[in-house]
């Protein structure tokens, strides 16, 4: 068995953060085990003048940790499972999900507590064409627009006051040890969360037994479950991190609850749909959520974003 397991992560400081919560889990479980941080740059990082929707392709901010696995630099990646495409290159598997962190978007401003508290034309900044699309649906008097770079350069640029507010997700700040920014979540009624929101995933090599061994101690059932019918349902819909596609999966005990949202990101048509099953077979009630989104026309809209 390995005694020292190098970690693949981004390096901003949310990717480190999170790659360090995994290490301190494994030492924690494995006493005398070694760990150490492997910061690679990935693509969807280098990009920053264009919205991720615009680039395209799958991986943005996985495929360069992958290759580390590959290369040997690297045991373990650490991942937003929110990033993570929903089919994964042959010779990789998800050894692990860790318990789900608050699942939820956050309103973030200095001078409204709320998204109905915004007044007309202010202006609201996100990367997510998810987030952006509910927005406007309800909201359509509001300027919205493209914000990307890491938390700390998005709150820079709302306390510049290039914005009114903006949209970031609650596990993030939180784990940043900036909760206080929060003006309040929003709901997933409101703004539906992307699927995998909160949940910290570990992936490595089909191969590496010994590796996979260590690391399943870590994975939470419940949420790999939950994690599981979010993305059967958007793999059948063939959407990418980058699509305007929301999903999120609750346990009820023997029960798993799934709602589903496909959108145009200008909100001007938005479809749902939330079906329930049981928990033990997640791949097929995600499977029924994406049907009835097809059965609407969810495949239309998202190919005529990819056109």
């Amino acid at each position: 068995m390995p005694d020292l397991i190098r970690i693949a992560t981004r390096q901003s400081a949310l990717a480190l953060w999170q790659a360090e919560h995994v290490a301190a889990a494994l030492r924690a479980a494995h006493p005398g085990l070694r760990t150490a941080l492997v910061p690679r740059t990935t693509r969807g990082d280098a990009i920053q003048d264009r919205p991720l929707s615009t680039v395209g392709g799958k991986g943005l901010f996985t495929k360069e940790l992958e290759q580390a696995l590959l290369e040997g630099a690297a045991d373990i990646a650490v991942h937003s499972m929110k990033d993570v495409p929903v089919e994964l290159p042959d010779g990789f598997l998800l050894a692990a999900a860790l318990p789900r962190a608050n699942p939820f978007d956050a309103f973030v401003s200095n001078h409204y507590a709320s998204v109905a508290e915004l007044p007309a034309g202010a202006r609201v900044g996100t990367s997510s064409l998810r987030r952006r699309a509910q927005l406007a649906a309800q909201r359509p008097d509001l300027v919205i627009t493209n914000l990307r770079g890491n938390v700390q350069t998005r709150l820079h640029k709302l306390d510049a006051g290039e914005y009114d507010a903006i949209l970031l997700a609650v596990a993030g700040l939180q784990r940043l040890g900036l909760a206080a920014r929060i003006a309040g979540e929003i709901p997933a009624g409101v703004s539906l969360p992307a699927i995998g929101q909160g949940v910290l995933g570990i992936e490595c090599l089909a191969t590496a037994a010994a590796i996979q061994a260590k690391v399943a101690v870590l994975n939470d059932a419940d949420s790999h479950t939950c994690l599981r019918a979010e993305r059967a349902m958007n793999r059948r819909l063939r959407g990418g991190c980058e699509s305007p596609v929301a999903g999120f999966a609750e346990l009820d005990g023997a029960r798993l609850r799934l709602r589903g949202l496909v959108a145009m990101p200008d909100g001007s048509r938005v479809l749902r749909a939330e079906q329930a099953g049981p928990a033990d077979d997640p791949e097929a009630l995600g499977l029924a959520v994406a049907e009835d989104l097809l059965a609407q026309g969810a495949a239309r809209i998202l190919r005529s974003l990819s056109a």
